[in-house]
């Protein structure tokens, strides 16, 4: 049986975008289920749609992406069938045996598994893999990421791509603020 935990509503700081993602408890762990429409860097209209299923651990276990541009649709489905065992439709993804998360390109609400799964305490690092979801062609790849406890609620965010962030979170792990890609504008608590 799935209860929603939270609802978030963030805005790209560019202003081009809005994603609106629920974090739900399942009777197996976790789903983080969102949709962003927006605009991408070149003004052309984009609504995507994403399903994180997570166990217990916040080990990413199944994940759903659809996307329009246009006219242009795209749909991706990876699972996980054990550690290391990525799989999409055309099988076994061997290039992510690293990877435990999934980093959705086009949303912040995937940097919440890595803080999730691995209880840093303040002044921790750890490196791990992602299995980077890109936005345009939902191609997979692996990124190395290194995430950095700075206080009970802010980690610093590195990746192999170079880019770096001071990110801010909730007491669910859900990003607050991440400077140079969203802000949370609102959100709502069961029982609000």
């Amino acid at each position: 049986m799935e209860s929603l935990s939270r609802v978030v509503l963030w805005r790209s700081v560019d202003g081009n975008s809005m994603d609106h993602v629920g974090l739900w408890r399942t009777a197996k762990g976790y789903l983080l289920k969102g949709v962003v429409v927006g605009m991408l860097e070149d003004s052309q209209p984009i609504l995507a749609k994403y399903e994180v299923y997570c166990d217990d651990h916040w080990r990413t276990e199944r994940v759903e992406v659809e996307r329009q541009i246009g006219k242009d649709s795209k749909h991706s489905s990876l699972a996980v069938e054990g550690p290391g065992l990525w799989r999409d439709h055309t099988g076994s993804l061997l290039s992510l045996s690293e990877c435990i998360d999934v980093d959705l390109e086009i949303t912040p609400a995937t940097n919440t598994l890595p803080i999730r799964r691995m209880k840093l305490e303040i002044g921790d690092s750890r490196q791990v893999t992602a299995a980077w979801v890109r936005t345009r062609d939902l191609s997979v790849q692996p990124l190395s990421q290194v995430y950095t406890r700075i206080d009970d609620r802010r980690y610093r965010y590195e990746s192999s791509t170079g880019f770096s962030a001071e990110i801010t979170v909730d007491d669910l792990g859900l990003v607050v603020t991440y400077p140079g890609g969203w802000e949370r504008v609102t959100q709502l608590r069961p029982g609000d």
